[in-house]
C-alpha cells in the first residue's frame, strides 16, 4: 500500500486538476452562448497586438518564469539535491567551477563510491559536462539553483521563440505561457539540479531553427541549430541524436526540392557554419572524456555502466556478467536495475512497464488540463505543416521505446514536438461548436485560466500547510540540516553512513565534492570497524560522526577516531 507522501506524489494533484476540469466543462456547456465575453474578447486582442511584437514577446515569456520562482523563494524555497543524479552534477559543477574537467581518483576511493559518479581512472559524474556546466556557471555566482533559474528562463524563451517559426504569433505566445505554467515554476527541472531545461533549450533552437530555415537561409539560425545540436551531445546524446537525424533527414529532403536556394547560398549560409561549429563542439568534448576517461571516444557513461551496472539502458542489449559490490545498498540497487531490464526484454515485461512509462510522461508533460486539445489529434493529422512534426514525434517515441528506463527529462529534447502539437490542437478545438455554441473557443480560453487557477491554488496549499503535494523546499533536507550543524563547529568532519537492511537505495547519503581533501565535511560508507581503520588513519585529525540515515528522524551519534589503535 503506498505511503500518504507517495500518494500525493502520484495522485492528488491529477485529481485535484481534474475536478477543476470537469467543473469548468460543465459551466462551458451550461452557460456559453455566445463568443465570449467582453473582457476575454478585450485581453486577446491586447495580447495578440503584443505578440506581433516578437523580441519583446519572447522576451517577457523568459523573464515571466524568473519573476514568478523568485517571488515564490519564501514559499517555495531554493530547492536541495536529494537524487543520484542531483548529486553527480553538482559534482561535475563543483569540479568545473574550480576550473578543472576532472578531478584525481583518491586513495580511500572504495569508501565514496556513489551512484551514477566514476572513481577510475578520475573522480567524475558519469554525464556529459552541458548540466554541469550550467551548474557551475551557478556555483560562481553564489549558488548552483541560480544557473538553473536562470536556464528556466531562457528555455521557456527558446520554445515561445520556436513557436513562431511554426504558428501565428498570438498562438504561439501562448504556447509560451503555457510552458511557463507547466514546467517553468513547479516542475522538478527548476525545483532540483536535474537540469532538464538545457536539454529542452536544445531541442528548441534546432527545432525552430528548421522552418526559418526553410523560408530564408541566415546564418543566425544556422548558428542556432547548431548550437541547439552541441547541447543535446552534452546532455542528452541518444535522445539528441535521435531527433537531429528527423531534422537532418527533413533538410535533406528540402534540399533536393525545387524551393531550396542556390547550391552556393546553402553551402555558405548553412553547411559551412553547422558543419564548422559542430566540428568545434565534437573537438571539445572529445578532449573532455580524453581527460577524463582517457579516450575521446569512451564517455565516462560507459566508465560507470561497465563497471557497476548489469542492466543496459536499450532492451536489445545484453546484459553483463554478475558484480560483486562492495556495500550493499549499491548491490541492491544493481540487482534491482538488473532485473527491471531483464523483465522489459520480454514482450510481457515491456507491455507491463509500458504504462508506468506512459503515465510518467503524462503526468509531468499533460495533465487533465492539456489532454484536452490531444483530442483534436485526428484535425491535426490532416495539417500539411504538421507533417514534420508528427513523423519526428514518432520517431523520437519509437526511439524512445527501446530504452530500459524512463524519466521525465528524457523526452526534454522533444519538448518543442509537443507543444507544438498542442497548440495546433488547441487552434482546431477554437473553432468546435457544440448546437450552436462556440463551446471551443471556451474551452481554449479556459485552459490557460485553469493552469492560473491551479498554480494559485499550489501556492495557497504550501502557505496554507494544506499538503496535496509533497511539501517544498525539494530535497534532502534531513542531510542538508546536519550539513548546516555542522559547518557550525570548529574543525573538519568526517561521517560515517550505517545504512539499515530495508534502505531505499534511491536516496544516498554518501556524495563528496570534488576536492574530498578540503572539505569540511567528508562522507564515506560505514564498512565495518577493521576496513574504516584505514579510513579513520587517513583522516585522523578529523571528528567522526555515525550517521544513520533510516532513523526516524536520522540519527547522528560521535565516533572516537580509533585510527591508531
Amino acid at each position: 500500500m503506498l505511503s500518504f507522501h507517495l500518494w500525493l506524489a502520484r495522485w492528488a494533484l491529477d485529481i485535484v486538476e481534474f475536478v477543476l476540469l470537469l467543473g469548468a466543462i460543465a459551466l462551458i456547456f451550461w452557460r456559453n452562448t455566445a463568443n465570449g465575453s467582453p473582457a476575454f474578447r478585450r485581453v486577446e486582442r491586447c495580447l495578440a497586438q503584443f505578440a506581433q511584437r516578437k523580441n519583446i514577446s519572447v522576451l517577457m515569456i523568459g523573464l515571466l518564469p524568473l519573476f514568478l520562482r523568485g517571488i515564490l523563494i519564501p514559499v517555495l524555497g531554493i530547492p536541495q539535491p536529494d537524487y543520484h543524479d542531483e548529486f553527480s552534477y553538482l559534482l561535475a559543477a563543483d569540479t568545473f567551477a574550480h576550473g578543472r574537467l576532472t578531478n584525481p581518483p583518491h586513495p580511500m576511493w572504495e569508501h565514496f563510491e556513489s551512484f551514477h559518479i566514476i572513481q577510475q581512472p578520475t573522480y567524475m559524474s558519469m554525464y556529459p559536462p552541458a548540466e554541469g556546466l550550467v551548474l557551475a556557471s551557478g556555483q560562481r555566482l553564489g549558488h548552483p539553483w541560480i544557473a538553473q533559474l536562470l536556464l528556466d528562463g531562457l528555455m521557456c524563451a527558446a520554445l515561445c521563440w520556436m513557436l513562431r517559426g511554426w504558428l501565428p504569433p498570438a498562438w504561439a505566445l501562448l504556447g509560451g505561457f503555457l510552458v511557463v505554467l507547466r514546467l517553468g515554476i513547479f516542475s522538478y527541472w527548476v525545483n532540483g539540479y536535474w537540469c532538464g531545461s538545457v536539454i529542452a533549450l536544445g531541442g528548441a533552437l534546432l527545432l525552430g531553427a528548421l522552418p526559418r530555415l526553410k523560408r530564408r537561409v541566415r546564418m543566425r539560425d544556422s548558428i542556432a541549430m547548431a548550437v541547439g545540436l552541441i547541447l543535446l551531445a552534452n546532455s542528452r546524446p541518444y535522445e539528441g541524436f535521435v531527433l537531429g537525424i528527423t531534422v537532418a533527414a527533413a533538410l535533406l529532403v528540402w534540399s533536393w526540392s525545387a524551393k531550396r536556394p542556390p547550391i552556393r547560398t546553402l553551402l555558405r549560409r548553412l553547411v559551412a557554419p553547422v558543419l564548422l561549429l559542430f566540428v568545434v563542439g565534437a573537438v571539445g568534448t572529445g578532449y573532455y572524456y580524453y581527460r577524463v576517461t582517457g579516450s575521446p571516444f569512451v564517455m565516462t557513461y560507459s566508465v560507470n555502466r561497465g563497471t557497476y551496472a548489469r542492466g543496459q539502458y536499450f532492451l536489445w542489449q545484453a546484459s553483463r556478467p554478475e558484480r560483486v559490490y562492495t556495500h550493499p545498498a549499491m548491490q541492491k540497487f544493481y540487482d534491482d536495475e538488473y532485473q527491471y531490464f531483464e523483465e522489459g526484454g520480454t514482450l510481457k515485461g515491456f507491455l507491463k512497464h509500458l504504462p508506468d512509462k506512459a503515465f510518467t510522461f503524462w503526468k509531468f508533460y499533460l495533465g487533465p488540463f492539456l489532454t484536452i486539445p490531444l483530442l483534436t489529434l485526428p484535425y491535426v493529422l490532416r495539417d500539411r505543416r504538421m507533417r514534420f512534426p508528427l513523423f519526428a514525434g514518432i520517431v523520437f517515441l519509437l526511439g524512445l521505446a527501446v530504452e530500459t528506463f524512463f524519466y521525465g527529462h528524457y523526452f526534454a529534447p522533444a519538448t518543442g514536438l509537443l507543444y507544438l502539437l498542442l497548440i495546433q490542437g488547441m487552434h482546431h478545438l477554437w473553432m468546435w461548436q457544440w448546437r450552436g455554441k462556440p463551446v471551443g473557443s471556451a474551452l481554449v480560453r479556459a485552459i490557460p485560466v485553469l493552469c492560473c487557477a491551479m498554480a494559485i491554488l499550489r501556492v495557497t496549499a504550501v502557505i496554507a500547510h494544506a499538503q496535496i503535494e509533497p511539501a517544498y523546499p525539494r530535497g534532502n533536507l534531513a542531510r542538508v540540516k546536519i550539513v548546516r550543524s555542522l559547518e557550525n563547529l570548529p574543525g573538519q568532519h568526517l561521517m560515517l553512513v550505517r545504512y539499515a537492511k530495508d534502505h531505499i537505495p534511491e536516496h544516498d547519503w554518501v556524495y563528496n565534492s570534488a576536492d574530498i581533501d578540503t572539505s569540511k565535511i567528508v562522507w564515506a560508507w560505514d564498512m565495518g570497524e577493521p576496513d574504516n581503520r584505514e579510513l579513520l588513519q587517513y583522516f585522523k585529525t578529523r571528528r567522526v560522526w555515525l550517521v544513520e540515515p533510516d532513523a526516524s528522524p536520522p540519527h547522528l551519534s560521535t565516533l572516537p577516531n580509533t585510527a591508531d589503535k
